[in-house]
């Protein structure tokens, strides 16, 4: 597995990485895969409880997980999967606002799922991404 290349930003990443042995990207050629992001502060693992507040910072973990990858950012997406508890209106218009402010030149694919839990307790949502990196 020498050809991949694997990424935890400073804060939460690297303690993630250690705690429970996984990494938050990987490169695989051009393209970059991340881990699921949450709504927490990247340095302190803090969770806003409010809904908006929780997907706006896990939109802005993502932009910092892929630029820590070598990225460019959300303009490189093109798959995003979302999981939410629970999954409704607010928690929909949350993510197309983001999406609107993220990527206002491109429209990825998109997959949104309602589950009943996550892996933290305050977490209500949970984002990946996958980019291109050219």
């Amino acid at each position: 597995m020498s050809s991949l290349q694997y990424y935890a930003y400073k804060g939460v990443g690297q303690q993630n990485k250690e705690k429970y042995r996984y990494s938050q990207a990987v490169r695989v050629g051009d393209r970059i895969e991340c881990a699921g992001q949450g709504g927490w502060h990247p340095e302190t693992g803090v969770i806003n409880t409010e809904i908006n507040a929780q997907i706006d910072q896990a939109f802005a973990n993502v932009d910092l997980n892929l630029k820590d990858a070598g990225g460019k950012g959300w303009s490189q997406v093109f798959r995003v999967n979302s999981y939410h508890v629970p999954l409704n209106d607010e928690a929909l218009g949350a993510m197309v606002r983001n999406f609107a402010k993220w990527m206002p030149d491109h429209q990825p694919i998109w997959t949104c799922v309602g589950v009943t839990r996550l892996g933290m307790d305050d977490m209500r949502v949970e984002i990946e991404v996958v980019a291109l990196d050219k």
